[in-house]
Formats: C-alpha cells, structure tokens, sequence
C-alpha cells in the first residue's frame, strides 16, 4: 500500500532553514552554518536525507531550491564533526558511512520535485556533490566548485562524483577536476554547462525562484516523468530508452493535463496544470 500524501508547507526544519512559497508549490532550502561556510555535519546531512525523501509523498512542493546562507553554498563536510572521526573508524563502520553520504544523493535524484541548486562562494567536496545531484544550478560570480577528495588522499568517486559530472561537463573535464581537486570557476562552469545560468549575488536566489515558479506552475507531473527517465536511461541500450519512453508518454497522454493543455492550446489560452 502507497503512503499517503502529506503536505511540506508546514515542515519546521531543525539543522537548516525550510521556507516555503504561499502556494506551498516551492520550497527553499538554506544551509546556515555560515561561520564553517555551510559545511556538513551528520545532523543536516541524516535531516536533508530525511527530507528529499519524504517529498515523494509530498502533495504540495513541485520544485526545490537548495542554497546556502551568507555568501558561500557549502564548503563539504566539517573538517572536525565529520572527518576526523573517520580517521578512528573501522572498515565496516566507515562503509555505513560513505554509503550514507551516497543514500543523499541517491534520494535528491528519486524526487519527484525539480531542484535547483543556487551556488555562490564555496562549493566543495561533499557540497559539489549535492550540487550536481540537483537537476539545474544557478550560480554567481563568487561560485568556486571544487572536488577536493584527492587533498586528504580520497579518490574523487565519491557521492555519485564519478558517475555524474562527466555526464555534466565531458570526461576530460571531470577528470581534471577530480583529480587535481582545483576549483572551477563560474565562468568556466557556464561554458562547461555545469551551471545553467550566471546571476550576480543578490539575485541568485530570488532568480532560482522565478525559474522554480516556472516548474511549479508548469506540467509538474510531465517534468517527474522526464527526471525520472533521465535517470533510468542512463544504463539502458536504445532499445530499451525508445520503449521505456513510449510508455512514459503514453501515461502523460492519458492524463488530463494533456487534454486541458492542447483545450487551452487551440483555444490560445494559459494551460491549468493539476498533476493528473
């Protein structure tokens, strides 16, 4: 039996902030621990977790933007909460670990909602990971993504790093990136499609809404289908891509959006998406 659907508009956050659009269709998520710039202890990280995946059930948020507080997105894991107690772990424990940095990888690719990653200053290690696990970034001048795995000996196949940012900026690219641990630049992360757009600081944020509000209000329930195929299509043969699509698409045509939207459509009217 399918849970129930809840609503999110009302969710109160503990290790981060949670605000939410009038209409509950847009949720912001802020990383506020700016004296670390934002960096990641096991609370915000067990809380973002928690979070993506209670919003499959969500019957309200259509798109999700992730940012962070005072300039900076998120520096990776507290060198101090985090690392050094990884220096006193055994192999089993340190396993259980690193497969549950991955479960929030894994759990912001499976919702449904559009995420849109606004990215200023610092976008390290474990925060350039959540950043290539939303579907669009945004980013400032300030942004410097760095992969920095290979600075404490790591190899740079962590948090989906190897499997996703190739896809995003090419192979040879990600190569340099992951094992030279250098910072890429805005500028270098626009030509490279890391980042969708440019916007300088004080409207990055308030630019990722307006794009949000563009998926909210939107054919939210098509653009789940199309995230959910681009994710499943990455180990299927074209076979398996062109039927898997047909039935996606025969399951949008059969939905009433479809049938209000090509109504609105002929009619040279805006379309009421509802989801079904």
């Amino acid at each position: 039996m399918s849970e129930q659907k809840k609503s999110f508009q009302g969710y109160r956050a503990v290790h981060f902030e949670w605000d939410c659009s009038e209409d509950g269709r847009i949720g912001v998520i802020t990383l506020n621990r700016p004296r670390k710039k934002n960096a990641l202890n096991i609370p915000v990280i067990t809380e973002l977790t928690q979070l993506f995946d209670g919003l499959s059930q969500a019957n309200d948020i259509r798109a999700v933007i992730i940012t962070g507080e005072n300039g900076d997105f998120c520096s990776g894991g507290d060198l101090f909460e985090v690392v050094e107690p990884l220096t006193k772990m055994g192999a089993a424990e340190l396993l259980d670990f690193t497969r549950m940095m991955g479960r929030l990888v894994r759990v912001m690719r499976e919702a449904p909602q559009v995420i849109i990653a606004a990215i200023e200053g610092a976008c390290a290690g474990g925060g350039a990971a959540i950043a290539l696990a939303a579907d669009l970034r945004l980013g400032a001048p300030s942004a410097r993504t760095a992969y920095l795995f290979n600075q404490i000996g790591l190899s740079g196949a962590d948090m989906g790093a190897c499997g996703l940012l190739p896809r995003i900026i090419g192979q040879g690219r990600a190569m340099e990136l992951l094992m030279t641990g250098r910072a890429m630049t805005a500028n270098e992360g626009l030509a490279w499609g890391f980042f969708n757009a440019l916007h300088e600081s004080e409207e990055l944020v308030e630019q990722a809404r307006v794009l949000a509000r563009k998926f909210a209000d939107g054919p939210w329930f098509a653009h789940t289908m199309t995230k959910s195929l681009v994710n499943q299509e990455w180990a299927m043969s074209l076979e398996e891509i062109l039927e898997s699509e047909a039935k996606s698409q025969a399951i949008c045509l059969a939905t009433g959006d479809f049938q209000r939207a090509f109504a609105a459509f002929a009619n040279k009217e805006k379309p009421d998406f509802k989801g079904y």
